[in-house]
């Protein structure tokens, strides 16, 4: 018979930490009564996300908003500002993918402004965005490491709340930059700070479906401004839009800290009563803490900048990690919404733009919501070989198409197909390279390089949405609608090819199982 003091004997007891004899930390190793509940797991995933929904208003603002308080808005301002690849008007960024509308056609609603922005401040405010985004990546992954994840998430948020508050009340195009900078940061800084939040509290059985609610969120925050910015003035919009990072602000100070920055810190006491909040009292924390740490064991507590390159594992995960942001970015998704008032017109639709951004938003939301289901089913190599693999063909047809119009060829009779295409290549994009490179980037690191191999590969996404705002319009003018379809459908092939050769599944894996492959053991 086991003794009851054996039966009780918590994680902790080994040290001498004061909180050792917790009631929390008691494990019921013993009487067959060891669970885990996903509830709180769902629920600290979903709130840190919130981050996410905050960065889908910042990327969608300027879509309903820069009509409203532009001046001279006309076609010959549009025509000048899509050759020199600025995005004059809405050039908003979903799923870091810039978007731009055509400004005559949206009808925004008519709002009395105290100050117009020229074409050249509409550009500042759609690309300073960007720019703070890319500044704000790094420094969040040694923040993360210094002060945990927790509170980082916090620091992060300030930024947010700050930005709206100075958009909200702006009288003049320098209130616009401000704002618009700091937004840039906190989105950044999200972009890394909250996978690599979700993948440190998640377990191995629904790590997937966590990892897929950044992207699931950030589509939504997209809609929410798409819908709301049609009915009410800028203004408004923005003061609403401030109060997703209040409440992401109160939800973040109800979380605890992630299990493994905890036990990386050497608190392994707390470490216990975090993974209990976050995977239920019954659960077995010894064992789950002795995983992590025998995962901390195989890593340097203090790794430095050159480890990442220096360690094969670390090496090859983050050449994984920067090749899917690329490939995310370059998978024509500029494109394809670039065009989507012309399809739905060449398909015999009078759908106004603001409409169509609202049905392209709410596809983007149901099928990320449905890789969230899949993810763990399918896995992530067959959704993201079944995502390239169609957008190749759809972005292959598309240049077709545009080639034969462009040619003076009758396509009248087939206006349905590339509207068929754009619908089937926005689900294909939402159920795999939308979400899962922001999924598989807190899947393919240890603890003590996570924190910079995120930053930097979200600083390699934002880079490639640089190039791609940037070398869009010349494109376009340089060669014209169906080769600049065809290079994107090239891109994509060359993403099948390279997931099929290179990736294996991580589904299901351990991270020291995901680390021997990466490490070639």
């Amino acid at each position: 018979m086991v003794a009851t003091e054996d039966i009780q004997k918590t994680v902790s007891q080994e040290d001498t930490d004061v909180t050792s004899h917790n009631p929390m930390l008691y494990d019921p190793l013993q009487d067959g009564n060891v669970r885990t509940s996903k509830t709180r797991q769902y629920l600290a995933a979903l709130v840190v996300c919130l981050g996410a929904v905050a960065a889908g208003t910042a990327l969608a603002w300027t879509s309903p908003v820069l009509p409203q308080i532009s001046a001279n808005a006309t076609a010959v301002n549009v025509a000048h500002a899509i050759a020199n690849a600025t995005t004059v008007n809405n050039g908003t960024t979903v799923n870091n993918a810039t978007i731009v509308t055509d400004v005559i056609t949206t009808q925004p609603p008519q709002v009395d402004s105290h100050f117009k922005l020229t074409v050249d401040e509409q550009s500042w405010v759609s690309s300073l965005l960007a720019i703070g985004a890319f500044l704000g990546a790094l420094p969040t992954g040694y923040i993360a490491d210094a002060i945990g994840r927790r509170y980082t998430a916090l620091a992060m948020d300030v930024p947010f709340i700050l930005a709206w508050l100075s958009i909200s009340f702006a009288n003049s195009a320098g209130w616009l930059y401000f704002g618009r900078f700091l937004i840039g940061i906190s989105t950044g800084s999200f972009c890394v700070v909250a996978p690599m939040y979700i993948s440190e509290i998640a377990e191995t059985s629904i790590r997937g479906t966590l990892g897929t609610l950044f992207q699931l969120l950030l589509t939504m925050g997209i809609l929410f401004v798409y819908i709301v910015g049609s009915l009410v003035s800028w203004s408004t919009l923005s003061m609403m839009c401030l109060v997703v990072p209040i409440l992401l602000f109160v939800g973040m100070l109800m979380l605890p800290e992630t299990p493994v920055y905890l036990l990386k810190k050497g608190r392994r006491a707390d470490a216990a009563l975090s993974l209990k909040w976050l995977w239920g009292k019954y659960c077995d924390s010894r064992s789950a803490i002795q995983v992590i740490q025998n995962d901390l064991d195989q890593t340097s507590a203090d790794a430095s900048f050159m480890d990442l390159f220096s360690n094969r594992g670390a090496r090859k995960g983050l050449i994984i990690s920067i090749l899917l942001m690329f490939f995310q970015q370059f998978s024509g998704i500029n494109a394809v919404i670039f065009y989507t008032q012309f399809i739905f017109e060449s398909a015999g639709s009078d759908v106004p733009a603001s409409t169509s951004s609202i049905i392209v938003g709410v596809v983007q939301v149901i099928m990320t919501l449905a890789s969230s289901l899949l993810i763990e089913r399918a896995g992530r190599k067959i959704l993201l070989l079944f995502s390239s693999t169609v957008m190749t063909i759809c972005l292959a047809i598309l240049g077709a198409y545009f080639f034969m119009k462009d040619s003076h060829k009758d396509v009248s009779h087939i206006g349905w197909l590339p509207l068929l295409c754009m619908v089937l290549f926005i689900i294909s994009f939402s159920v795999g390279y939308g979400p899962i490179p922001w999924l598989m980037m807190g899947e393919l690191f240890m603890p003590d390089v996570k924190a910079t191999a995120a930053a930097l590969s979200v600083m390699a996404n934002w880079l490639c949405v640089f190039v791609v705002t940037k070398c869009f319009g010349v494109m376009i003018a340089s060669w014209g609608s169906d080769f600049t379809f065809w290079f994107f459908a090239g891109c994509m092939a060359l993403a099948t090819v390279y997931v099929a050769l290179a990736l294996v599944e991580t589904k299901g894996k351990s991270a020291s199982e995901i680390q021997s492959w990466l490490s070639g053991r």
